[in-house]
């Protein structure tokens, strides 16, 4: 070993960092990962791609982007087979077979697989974000993190998909899409046997086998299995909705869900289903749906046996149990199962109804109920009971008319055991027991159990200032 790689080898025993980064401080064990992160700053890229013209910082990052074009993957699993284009993913990938995490976080306890994991997680105890956006100011923890924001500033999408031609930010992305087309799920969970395409999934998957939440929210308590799933909460508090729509001006809590949002606007679909043909926004969307074509509903609940097609439906319904509503609204006090149930509820009081038909102009509160109207105008009802044939606009009114035939009436009220085919029913019936009158007019004072009967009853103060009028 030569004396120079020697002296850097000490020092990470030592610790010492003697190289510092003068736009933010950051300080290295060498002079050379100083100069390549100080590119971070001044966006040089001195490696360029011939192939697309593409930048880099180091020519190992070159290297390895450069196998993108030829599609080699040289570097093959003896576990399951998956190739790979560089050691460094197959090192990290072997790992999922051991389930080794030797990295622990002094901190809280928690192991990675790899020291580039751990360092990530360590700036969370830190609230350090050395990565500033030019264009926003917005910061980040990671260099990815601060690449993956740049591209909600560009339209651009480089990487694009030969089979249908969508374009991605990332390389990463793009070949987390690719799966999609050949539907290979090759990460499989040991505990159920469900398989996944990625091996993201499969973690987040995990998470529904073990109870354990080490990330809790100091506003209200409430525990996450991530920290990405308790920064995204901790907005609910804040309101801070840093994402906007150039179209619109909706706000948006992660730069995912304007993506989304977008294509609203556009109107594009581009995910169908090879069943019926229907189209989808997002491949989560035309994944959910899918299983109304096989029957599948791999999550179960233990406390009544029922079971979803999707783990978010099953949280949902699991709080039915323990009638937990943690989300109040500050208007009436009324507490719901979902943040996303709550801001549609809040639409009530502010009267606002952002998503507009363009048939006759009848404006909704959400786009689902604007989705479900549109077909009004179209006649579809793509949605047949076997058992009758009678067709329905939507897969929800066909699951409640199902019951028809089952007599299925999972809800059940606590107080006088009557049963009901939607928890919305048993909700309104609950109200009998308990005299609860949520819905106030504003004009009068007058409280309602119901939004339908505040609905009506507002129509006698419209119908009595247009006499007056007259």
């Amino acid at each position: 070993m030569y004396s120079s790689e020697l002296t850097a080898h000490k020092r990470i025993h030592s610790g010492e960092k003697p190289y510092e980064c003068k736009e933010c401080g950051k300080a290295f064990r060498v002079s050379s990962q100083c100069k390549r992160h100080m590119r971070t700053h001044s966006g040089e890229r001195p490696y360029e791609c011939k192939e697309c013209r593409k930048g880099f910082l180091t020519p190992s990052n070159l290297r390895t982007h450069t196998i993108i074009h030829s599609g080699e993957r040289p570097y093959e699993c003896k576990e399951c087979g998956k190739a790979f284009r560089t050691t460094t993913h197959l090192t990290a990938h072997r790992i999922i077979h051991s389930a080794e995490r030797p990295y622990e976080c002094k901190e809280c306890g928690k192991a990675f697989r790899t020291t580039a994991h751990l360092t990530a997680h360590r700036i969370i105890h830190s609230g350090e974000k050395p990565y500033e956006c030019k264009e926003c100011g917005k910061a980040f923890r990671t260099t990815s993190q601060l690449k993956t924001h740049r591209g909600i500033h560009s339209t651009e999408r480089p990487y694009e998909c030969k089979d249908c031609g969508k374009g991605f930010l990332t390389p990463s992305r793009l070949r987390t899409h690719r799966i999609i087309h050949s539907a290979e799920k090759s990460y499989e969970c040991k505990e159920c046997g469900k398989a996944f395409r990625t091996t993201s999934q499969l973690t987040t998957h995990r998470g529904i086998h073990i109870a354990e939440r080490p990330y809790e929210c100091k506003e209200c308590g409430k525990a996450f299995r991530t920290t990405t799933h308790l920064t995204a909460h901790r907005r609910i508090h804040s309101v801070e909705k840093p994402y906007e729509c150039k179209e619109c001006g909706k706000g948006f809590l992660t730069p995912s869900s304007l993506r989304t949002h977008t294509i609203i606007h556009s109107g594009e679909r581009p995910y169908e289903c090879k069943e019926c043909g229907k189209a989808f926004r997002t491949t989560a969307h035309l994944t959910a749906h899918r299983l109304i074509h096989s029957g599948e509903k791999p999550y179960e609940c233990k406390e009544c046996g029922k079971a979803f097609s999707r783990t978010s439906h099953l949280k949902t319904h699991r709080i039915l149990h323990s009638a937990e509503r943690p989300y109040e609204c500050k208007e009436c006090g009324k507490g719901f199962l979902t943040p996303a149930n709550l801001r549609r509820h809040t639409r009530i009081h502010s009267e606002e109804r952002p998503y507009e038909c363009k048939q006759c102009g009848k404006a909704f509160v959400t786009t689902s109920h604007l989705t479900a109207h549109r077909i009004i105008h179209s006649g579809e009802k793509p949605y047949e009971c076997q058992e009758c044939g009678k067709t329905f606009r939507s897969t929800s009114y066909l699951r409640i008319h199902r019951r028809i035939h089952s007599a299925e009436r999972p809800y059940e009220c606590k107080e006088c055991g009557k049963a009901f085919r939607r928890t919305a029913h048993l909700r309104r019936h609950r109200r009998i027991h308990s005299g609860e009158r949520p819905y106030e007019c504003k004009q009068c004072g007058k409280a309602f159990k119901t939004t339908s009967h505040l609905t009506r009853h507002r129509r006698i103060h419209k119908n009595l200032n247009t006499k007056q009028l007259h």
